[in-house]
């Protein structure tokens, strides 16, 4: 099984079938696809991943006395996709070597557990960062939040979210373990026998991994967006754009890739049997988890790049690395009095004059 989704997506039962030789389920197709397939996309979503928050770290870290709360909760979202991503090229090996685990088993659980919390942090800092905007722009002078939105604040939210990733991810960390194989050693997460760890497992991604966020996200920018267009601010349609991009994105990446879970969780309760469905699934899977794994890498775009302040200060640190390519570049500085922001990394600042664009 590729452990690299912990969806419980069992690979190893077709995994290097000889042709010919019997299965209950010949799926031996997409067992070959697979070897190709997943290296080749989880490299290229390790490459721009890496490029793209990196860049964004480098930008928080030289002016971090610029930031605020909301730049904290980038900078952790950036370092929670960057431990997810980091965990790519171990299961990428693994799939090339038709999942022969080399790397002992204390990777086994190291790699699993980079990938855990980086996939549960990712979820839970763009959850946070979502009601900061809400408190900020629907209850700017009511909210204990928006109030006290200092950086012990900051820190002491951002430990919590941790924590809570942690414990999300502990169970999987807990249960994974390298096993010896006719094929060689495999890396994987095997609950005990009869436990209700695989369906929980099964419902807590579906509940964290979408259901949670999605409700968030719709709810927090629904409330959002009338307050953002009764502003007078040339801005506010890009403001309100953005948001929209946010959750339609979320929502186009992560939603296929639950729905493939909840069909498995079916199939492991024998709603769905046969070996069409066995292929359909597996071959699915790949698929799905490919295109919600590539989020990480619109991260930021999303929530950077599109700010016009971020783009500034990125313009900045590539004039001082290349002075001669980037020289001729013009950074334009926007007092908050002249016009209204809505940059990613400033994201909605402690009042509404200077939340939106």
């Amino acid at each position: 099984m590729i452990y690299l989704n912990m969806t419980t997506v069992d690979y190893s039962a077709y995994n290097n079938l000889k042709p010919g030789e019997f299965s209950p389920c010949n799926t031996t197709n997409v067992s070959d696809f697979s070897r190709v397939f997943l290296p080749t996309l989880y490299s290229i979503i390790f490459i721009l991943g890496l490029i793209g928050n990196g860049l964004v770290l480098c930008v928080l870290v030289k002016y971090r006395k610029r930031s605020n709360m909301s730049d904290l909760c980038l900078f952790n979202l950036a370092i929670s996709d960057l431990l997810f991503l980091i965990s790519l090229p171990f299961w990428a090996h693994y799939a090339a070597t038709g999942l022969d685990w080399i790397f002992g088993s204390f990777m086994c659980h190291a790699v699993t557990a980079l990938y855990m919390l980086g996939f549960y942090g990712s979820i839970f800092f763009m959850i946070l960062m979502t009601v900061d905007r809400y408190t900020v722009i629907v209850h700017t002078y009511t909210s204990l939040f928006s109030k006290h939105r200092s950086v012990r604040a900051g820190i002491a939210l951002t430990l919590f979210v941790w924590a809570l990733s942690f414990g999300a991810s502990l169970p999987n960390i807990i249960f994974s373990k390298v096993k010896n194989e006719s094929y060689g050693w495999k890396c994987e997460v095997e609950y005990p026998d009869g436990s209700v760890w695989k369906p929980f497992f099964y419902i807590q991604l579906n509940i964290l991994g979408l259901i949670i966020p999605l409700s968030v996200m719709v709810f927090c920018y629904s409330r959002i967006i009338p307050i953002l267009m009764t502003m007078k601010s040339q801005k506010k349609q890009k403001a309100v754009r953005l948001m929209l991009v946010l959750v339609i994105v979320f929502f186009l990446f992560w939603t296929p890739y639950n729905i493939v879970i909840f069909l498995m969780f079916l199939k492991k309760l024998g709603y769905m049997t046969g070996c069409e469905w066995e292929e359909d699934l597996h071959m699915a899977m790949q698929w799905v988890e490919t295109i919600a794994f590539s989020h990480c890498c619109l991260n930021p775009i999303i929530y950077a790049f599109v700010g016009q302040k971020f783009r500034n200060l990125f313009l900045k640190i590539l004039k001082g690395w290349f002075p001669v390519c980037f020289g001729h570049c013009i950074t334009t500085e926007f007092s908050e009095r002249r016009t209204i922001k809505f940059s990613s990394t400033s994201m909605f600042s402690s009042t509404k004059s200077s939340s939106i664009l």
